[in-house]
């Protein structure tokens, strides 16, 4: 494995998406002594609240631009690192909560509809950035064809793409570009600083005939996804549209 994807982003995040097919325990007693004993092995993660949503999240400082956090849906467990160190300690981190949700939350293999590992990648821009992704990735294709038309203008150029892995569908990958314009924005020119972001997936169901083993799926799923990362994800997404933005300011 490498230390880490931050060199070629200006935000770089690693996170997990546990989804079961029963709700998991949203009980005070029980979210509480989770809660603390995440806390207790990463005590940078102080922050404890219930979003309007419903979800139960601890996080360390958002303001320090790197922190861990821990999201408790009804039928999702989350976690993540945001700008870790070295994504081995991501890893790490993600293999603990994920081993002791058997414990504190019940989770059975039985119990398991999918697991995510997510790698993300922020590109800071200020400007049309679906014109970027129009530009970096499309120009010249014959989707962006409709840029052809008279007066057009890039509004929502946000591709989104799943393969299959393995014959049974059992593995996918997801690449995802999220632009953040707004109709407002495009109309005005007025433009606010947000970023790119590129989201590639790597979601595991269960193999039919096999017992789920999250741990030991999270590591298979780290090693295929470096691997698609290296190869395809930086080379022909991540750079070609850091070029774009860099040419457009």
């Amino acid at each position: 494995m490498i230390s880490g994807f931050s060199n070629f982003s200006d935000d770089f995040f690693v996170n997990f998406d546990l989804h079961t097919s029963l709700p998991l325990p949203q009980g005070r007693e029980t979210v509480l002594h989770f809660c603390e004993t995440v806390q207790k092995q990463f005590p940078e993660m102080t922050d404890f609240h219930q979003r309007e949503s419903g979800e139960y999240v601890l996080e360390g400082d958002r303001g320090s631009g790197s922190y861990r956090w821990l999201g408790l849906e009804q039928r999702r467990l989350s976690a993540g690192a945001f700008n870790p160190s070295d994504i081995a300690n991501a890893y790490d981190q993600h293999e603990w909560v994920l081993d002791r949700s058997r414990y504190f939350l019940g989770v059975s293999h039985l119990d398991v509809e999918s697991l995510d590992l997510v790698y993300g990648f922020n590109l800071d821009c200020v400007g049309n950035r679906d014109e970027i992704i129009h530009e970096a990735l499309l120009s010249g294709s014959r989707l962006a064809s409709f840029l052809n038309e008279a007066d057009a203008v890039a509004l929502n150029f946000e591709p989104a793409f799943v393969i299959a892995l393995n014959d049974d569908c059992s593995l996918q990958a997801r690449l995802a570009i999220e632009t953040r314009n707004s109709t407002y924005q495009v109309r005005t020119g007025n433009y606010d600083e947000e970023p790119i972001s590129i989201y590639f997936t790597i979601r595991a169901h269960p193999h039919p005939g096999r017992q789920f083993d999250l741990v030991n799926s999270l590591t298979e799923q780290a090693r295929v996804g470096e691997d698609i990362v290296v190869r395809v994800v930086i080379p022909n997404i991540i750079r070609p549209i850091a070029s774009a933005i860099a040419a457009a300011q």
